[in-house]
């Protein structure tokens, strides 16, 4: 080592010394590298975030994730359940018809729908209801819990169901884009607070 001009100190090796210097940065430089590559694993490496205005505590929203055509009806996703397809296309077929207090409750097929006759006439195409039920009945059906595809949220006075990803709710309540009461697919969710949250095993 001697000292340079400007420098400070310089350091001198010789050819095979230099080799030795070069392999041992290497060395030390990719141990460094799988060092950091291992600390910034952990045993689970999944992580799921939720979706933007789901409701609190929902969980992760199936692959494949219905949409809100131009017309305002819903599609099917790929992949999704049979039970799933007949629930949608259920919806659809009643979208828009004018909101009835007390609509659907003697049979499925009415002019118009109120929230029960509504979510009771998806839930039945779906296989899932074999008579119509009253909001404070729906509370008690299926399951307790978030549903994968199918989630009903019921009380006493109203209820409203999520299918693949989107809201179907006779009530314009949260929507940016007030399309009136009646069946519609709405474009926001709700957070389900005062509900109870039922769902159909499996679904």
């Amino acid at each position: 080592m001697r000292k340079g001009p400007e420098e400070g100190f310089i350091l001198l090796f010789r050819p095979r010394q230099s080799r030795r210097v070069g392999l041992a940065v290497a060395l030390l430089a990719g141990a460094l590298i799988a060092a950091s590559s291992a600390a910034g694993q952990t045993t689970d490496t999944t992580t799921t975030t939720p979706e933007p205005g789901a409701p609190a505590g929902a969980p992760p929203v199936p692959t494949g994730v219905a949409t809100i055509l131009p017309g305002g009806k819903a599609s099917v996703p790929a992949g999704a359940p049979y039970s799933v397809a007949r629930a949608i296309k259920a919806a659809n077929k009643i979208h828009r018809r004018t909101y009835i207090w007390g609509g659907g409750h003697r049979s499925f097929k009415a002019k118009g729908y109120d929230c029960s006759g509504a979510v009771s006439y998806v839930l039945h195409a779906a296989g899932l209801l074999g008579s119509p039920l009253v909001s404070g009945q729906l509370a008690s059906w299926g399951s307790a819990g978030l549903g994968s595809w199918i989630t009903v949220y019921a009380n006493r006075t109203h209820t409203y169901m999520v299918i693949a990803g989107l809201r179907y709710d006779t009530s314009p309540l949260g929507e940016w884009l007030n399309q009136g009461r009646g069946p519609r697919w709405r474009y926001t969710l709700r957070t389900g607070t005062g509900f109870a949250v039922r769902h159909w095993d499996g679904l």
